[in-house]
């Protein structure tokens, strides 16, 4: 694993917000739980203020991918990437 020297938390987990699309961000915290799904491994990322899931494509970025795959609960990461907020709905029935 790399270390964190040099990465600087632009924001905080719940700071994120559509207005970051696009934009580069990073964020810092531990590890609440990480899904493999072959192709895509997706790392929910949680500080004091929230959780923001990040999602590693071998397409996207192999190293970073590769990085991921390593990655187990309660590891503390700092993460650069991207923003790509999506809206999520919620109905209640």
């Amino acid at each position: 694993m790399d270390t964190m020297e040099g990465l600087r938390r632009s924001q905080y987990c719940a700071e994120v917000s559509e207005a970051d699309n696009g934009k580069e961000v990073t964020l810092c915290g531990w590890v609440e739980r990480r899904r493999d799904h072959g192709g895509l491994i997706f790392i929910d990322l949680r500080d004091r203020t929230g959780i923001v899931q990040v999602v590693a494509s071998p397409d996207y970025e192999e190293t970073s991918f590769k990085k991921a795959e390593q990655v187990r609960t309660e590891y503390v990461l700092a993460i650069r990437g991207f923003a790509c907020v999506t809206k999520i709905q919620l109905t209640r029935k």
